[in-house]
């Protein structure tokens, strides 16, 4: 996270060499994940918020770095697929998420020319997560500690604690539309890949019950599975070794709104180099 901050200040540097604009923008949307809980690959359901604010260096009329903070929510819910087997399992999760980041962005067409234009962006960033859940009675627990699949047990010694801290690769895209030089509106959609697979604490195989709880406590087994807790057909704890989860990595994306400002006092005093007309149409 602090290599994010000195890469941004380094490039907010590169500004005043070369006397370009700086923008900030805010954006606001939805938020979802795609993991072992929640199994379609886009979709809006089960969706969360999230809101960002930033900035964009511009090097270029197309070209620029650009930094963002987002704070969203995540969460899915076993019972809301359609798998019988996922439904049986009954877990879920809830976690918020802390996302700095630091990206190339560019845009396909110069807005001070064209209204309307695409853009991409691409980079790398640091996230903050901790999944939680409540227990039958209501509690909230935090996953991590649980150790729900035997992380950290001496009996699983490839099952390591993960970390709450995790780099990730942002990148997607969207459009600009250009309302004058000074406000810029937008939408846009953005992939983060992770290499963690425990955003919904649910990854690889179910522990040992015995181990479980000899190791972590009634607790964590009682998270682990929670098929035990169905009103109708309640099912057993599962066969140590049984899949509890796709090791495949999960992942999560943002679509947003965007409104940027040009911030005019960052163009060392020659506003009227940069200034133009209301863009022409497309």
């Amino acid at each position: 996270m602090r290599i994010l901050f000195v890469l941004f200040i380094l490039a907010s540097g590169v500004i005043q060499t070369f006397s370009q604009p700086i923008r900030i923008h805010f954006m606001g949307g939805f938020a979802n994940y795609g993991g072992d809980i929640q199994q379609k690959s886009i979709t809006l359901k089960q969706a969360n918020g999230v809101i960002t604010a930033g900035a964009t260096i511009n090097l270029g009329n197309k070209f620029a770095i650009r930094s963002d903070y987002s704070f969203a929510h995540l969460g899915a819910d076993d019972l809301l697929n359609n798998n019988p087997k996922t439904v049986n399992r009954n877990l879920n999760f809830r976690t918020i998420i802390k996302e700095l980041n630091l990206m190339a962005e560019y845009t396909l067409y110069d807005l001070a020319e064209k209204k309307l234009s695409p853009y991409v962006f691409a980079g790398v960033s640091g996230f903050y997560f901790a999944p939680y859940t409540h227990t039958a009675t209501g509690a909230k627990i935090y996953l991590g500690p649980q150790g729900t699949e035997g992380q950290g047990l001496s009996q699983y010694p490839d099952k390591q604690m993960y970390k709450k801290i995790q780099f990730a690769l942002p990148f997607g895209g969207g459009l600009k539309y250009a309302l004058s030089d000074d406000v810029h509106l937008g939408f846009e959609l953005g992939f983060r890949k992770l290499f963690t697979d425990y955003l919904d604490d649910v990854s690889t195989t179910y522990a040992d019950e015995t181990f479980l709880l000899n190791g972590r406590g009634q607790t964590a087994v009682d998270l682990a599975f929670r098929g035990d807790e169905l009103k109708i057909n309640p099912q057993p704890y599962p066969a140590a070794g049984t899949q509890r989860g796709n090791i495949k990595k999960d992942y999560y994306y943002f679509g947003q709104l965007r409104i940027g400002f040009r911030m005019n006092w960052f163009d060392n005093g020659n506003r009227n180099a940069r200034k133009v007309s209301c863009p022409a149409k497309v």
